[in-house]
Formats: structure tokens, sequence, C-alpha cells
């Protein structure tokens, strides 16, 4: 959430802004609506501080009928009140509910764009694979190697369903076990978090109101979490963070739900894109500075490109343009890995900042140097996510036998092995 004072400030920054991430919305219909909510505040501040006036001035009096004459006109004061109250509670929902779908200004560098299709290439890294024989997809390969089943997935839990089995799951410890030691070694603290959040969570991070679709609720009105951004985030908010305790690192693991509901017809078949998943996440919070902020971006992002290139799949690194970002994001990166039998990169990861528009929701502040209350900066980035590395992992490595080699640093959590046969 941006601050209504820096909106008021920067209405048309905020307007291109939101047009630039192809966002509708009128931010001169907010200011106005903000007009009337301040001016309906000050009256009624006004008519409460009337009756507090005549109150006192009735306590003080002893002429009974001036007592009464004032009573009566306190009494019709008070129903005005009443009557403003409620009207002043519509017009502060209606503020609030516009608030939420104000969109974070995007960085100067982020390109022009609709989707992601327009995403912008800053990095490659790694040679491609070259194959004497016809490689296969990852469905193939898993299912002659017993490491998948999707139909039964699909009895089970109905579309984009499957179950992990023998060397898939090992290979899938592997790669979790490896990514905590690897993150731990960059000063991140591992965190299994509660991933069935409140409401405020998403509100708080921006998954809510825009996304609702994509997340799966209970009957209790919470929901399933697709990301431990989202209670990562949660777990300090409402709080005052001490400033030397800063920057907080976490790498949260956790299972992941996303319902997918804007990918009808893509990705069908497979571990690409599945209803439930694992994911490791880095989170940051930091101090209240455009520049750590731009710093720690650059840093979870390349933690991610060392992590891949430790597995030796070669992949590149784009910059989302604006038609790609979430409604709070300044800027994002995603990674993608070559995928062979498609013949072309596929996202693993995401990384992005964000200044204070989660924190300002979720109420994380800490004292500068200067004892000021400031909102700290947050910032995340995906580790790794399981199954999807799966694909990439057995595609890039196949063998004209229909076995997988396996990535050296993974070897030594697969019991030494180096191929799945």
């Amino acid at each position: 959430m941006l601050d209504i004072k820096f909106i008021r400030e920067n209405k048309d920054i905020v307007q291109a802004g939101a047009k630039k991430k192809h966002v509708d919305i009128n931010i001169e219909q907010l200011i106005a609506l903000d007009d009337e909510r301040l001016k309906q505040l000050k009256e009624v501040e006004e008519l409460r501080g009337e009756v507090n006036r005549v109150s006192n001035d009735i306590a003080r009096d002893q002429d009974e009928t001036l007592k009464i004459q004032l009573i009566e006109e306190m009494r019709a004061v008070k129903n005005e009140i009443k009557t403003k109250e409620e009207k002043l509670k519509i017009i502060i929902e209606e503020w609030q509910q516009l608030m939420l779908r104000v969109p974070n200004v995007p960085d100067i560098s982020v390109p022009d764009g609709k989707s992601d299709e327009e995403n912008l290439e800053v990095k490659g890294w790694g040679d491609k694979p070259v194959f004497d024989f016809e490689p296969k997809d990852h469905i193939e390969i898993m299912n002659k190697l017993k490491m998948v089943d999707f139909e039964r997935g699909t009895k089970v839990h109905g579309f984009r369903g499957y179950f992990l089995t023998n060397d898939g799951v090992r290979l899938s410890f592997a790669v979790w076990n490896y990514t905590m030691d690897f993150f731990s070694s960059k000063g991140f603290s591992p965190i299994i978090p509660p991933i069935l959040d409140r409401k405020e969570n998403f509100l708080g991070t921006g998954f809510l109101p825009q996304g609702e679709e994509d997340l799966y609720k209970t009957q209790d009105n919470d929901y399933l979490a697709g990301t431990a951004e989202v209670p990562l985030m949660g777990m300090h908010m409402g709080e005052i963070l001490e400033k030397n305790i800063l920057p907080l690192k976490y790498l949260g693991f956790s299972p992941c739900y996303r319902r997918e509901a804007g990918s009808h017809g893509k990705d069908v078949k497979g571990l690409i894109r599945v209803h439930e998943f694992y994911k490791l996440e880095q989170v940051i919070l930091c101090e209240a500075s455009h520049e750590t902020s731009v710093k720690f971006l650059e840093e979870l992002n390349r933690n991610t490109e060392e992590f891949i290139e430790s597995l030796g799949i070669s992949y590149h690194t784009v910059i989302n343009c604006g038609g790609d970002l979430g409604l709070g994001q300044v800027k994002k990166y995603d990674i993608e890995l070559w995928i062979p039998k498609e013949n072309k990169y596929r996202e693993i990861s995401s990384t992005s900042y964000y200044h204070d528009f989660q924190t300002r929701r979720l109420g994380i502040r800490y004292k500068d140097e200067n004892g000021k209350m400031q909102y700290a900066h947050s910032l995340n980035a995906t580790a790794i996510a399981t199954p999807r590395i799966l694909v990439s992992l057995v595609e890039n490595f196949q063998q004209a036998d229909g076995s997988v080699l396996i990535p050296e640093v993974l070897q030594k959590y697969m019991g030494g092995k180096n191929s799945i046969k």
C-alpha cells in the first residue's frame, strides 16, 4: 500500500505507474474520495468537540432550565454525529478498497510491455546440451524410470494430479537438502511456516484482493498460500523491530497451493504447472533505503543463479516488463531454465522488491538512528521449486540408454550414486 500523502503529492507518477502495469485505476477519483473523507472526518471531530465542550458547561452550570435546554441541543447534535459517522464509515470502506488497488510505482528501468512475452533478457549462462539421439520429454523419461505416476495422480487428485515415486522422491529430497545447505551458507535462517493463513496476510502481501481466484479458500475463510512469502511476511505483522537486527534473512520451506485459474489450456501435462508443489523461498526485511533494496534484489537473484549454475543447467535471466509485475512489485527478475524437448526456457524463479508496499499494509516498522519510526523494506525470491526443477534435471541430463545423470552436487544426497537407471 502506498502512503496517501505520497499519492496526493505524486499523483501523476502514481497514475503513470498504474498505466505501465496495465492496472485500471483512477487516481483523481481516489484523491476526490480522500478529500471527502477528510472533510467528513473534520466535521465529525468538530461536532464531537462541541459535545465535549457543552457537556463540561452543563456540569458546571447551576441553572436547571438551561441545563435541560443544552441537553436537548446536544441530543440533536449526537444524532447528527451518528448520521455523519455512518456516512463516514461508508466513505472510509470505499476509500480503503481503492487504496488496496493502487499499484506500487515500477522502477524506471522496468521495460514497457503487456505480458511475459515482452520481458527482456539481461543475461544468459551455460551451454545447452547437444544430443546424438532424439531427446525425450520429462514425462516419458520419468515414467520409464518409475519416478512419477500421473495416471494414479489424476485418479486421486484430478486434473494436474501426480505421484512422485522412488527416485522422483529421492531426487526431490536431494534438491531440498542441497538447497538448505546452499542458502544457509548465504546467511539465511531456515523456517517451516504455517501455509494455512489468515486473510490479513494475503492482503498485506498484495495477493488480495486482486488474486483471489488463484487461491484455495477453506470453510473458515482462511487461505492456502501459494508461497512461503505470505506467512514469512505475516510473521512480523504489527511489530516494531530493532534496527540492529536488520536485515532479516529467511529461507522458508513449504508446500504451496495454486488453483492456476488463469492458465486453462496451458501446460496441461507433466510437472511444469501443478496445483500442489513445494518451494524454498528467500525473504528479506531490511532498512528503508532504495539503495539497500536494490543491492539485495541483485544479491537474491544472484543466489539463485549461482545455485542453478552449480547444477550445471543452462539458464537466462529476464527483467519483467510493466504488465508482468505484481501489484506491489517495484522490479522483478525471472530466471528461466532450458527445457530441451520444448526447445525453450521456462521460469524457475522470480526475484522482487517492494520498498514499503507490503510492510505498510502489515505494519512492520523499526526506529531509525534518529528515533524516527520507519516502515521496513521487503524483498523475496524463489530459491527453488519442486517438482518443476525435476523437469530440467531429467531432460538436460538424459542419456541415450534412458538413464539420467545426477549433478555432482546432488550425488551425496542420493546415496552417492551418479545416475538414475
